[in-house]
């Protein structure tokens, strides 16, 4: 629990240093997004799991640099984990984070942006699912903390609303044993308040 507070601490901390710069030059927004993942995990660097379907919904604080750069910092909620099928059934390790990324935005066009950045994440609940011809009762503990690097890009329309697509790169080890990283596709529309 510690965790999450220091997230969200952080998170408020970051957005308030924004909010900070001088006003007159400058323009903030913030608001609200969610939608669809595809989240999967690549391990061994010997190819992805099949994927497992979720959502995520948070908030953002976005600050204008210049007028076509921009710092974007989320607290997000995100269903994350992956799924393993054979001829003996179908594994599903769900696993749900609460994520803090920090994307460095340019708008190459008024309503068009590209958007690359970091990401930590804590890991605050999983669960193991097994469906097949054997019941299984294994447990597989993931590490509390993640890392990566976000890169996507999005449509933003002049009274707020955006569409985005992002794919983030998992950096940090799953678990302690064997290499997996996350691999989440995530397809989002955002609200500006």
């Amino acid at each position: 629990m510690k965790t999450i507070y220091l997230t969200a601490v952080l998170f408020f901390g970051i957005i308030s240093t924004i909010n900070a710069q001088d006003s007159s030059s400058h323009k903030y927004n913030g608001g609200i997004k969610g939608g669809y993942n595809l989240a999967a995990v690549s391990f061994d660097g010997e190819g992805e799991t099949d994927q497992r379907h979720g959502f995520h919904i948070g908030v953002y604080g976005e600050s204008f640099i210049s007028e076509s750069v921009s710092i974007q910092a989320e607290l997000m909620y995100s269903q994350q984990g992956y799924e393993i099928k054979n001829s003996n059934g179908t594994f599903t390790q769900k696993l749900n984070y609460i994520n803090l990324p920090l994307m460095l935005k340019a708008y190459p066009t008024e309503n068009f942006f590209l958007e690359a950045g970091p990401q930590i994440g804590v890991a605050i609940t999983h669960k193991e699912e097994y469906d097949g011809l054997f019941s299984s009762s294994q447990e597989f503990t993931p590490n509390n903390f993640d890392w990566g690097m976000n890169f996507g890009g999005g449509i933003k329309t002049n009274s707020g609303i955006s569409l985005g697509v992002r794919y983030h790169l998992g950096l940090g080890d799953i678990y302690d044993s064997g290499k997996a990283f996350n691999r989440v596709w995530q397809f989002s529309v955002g609200i500006d308040l």
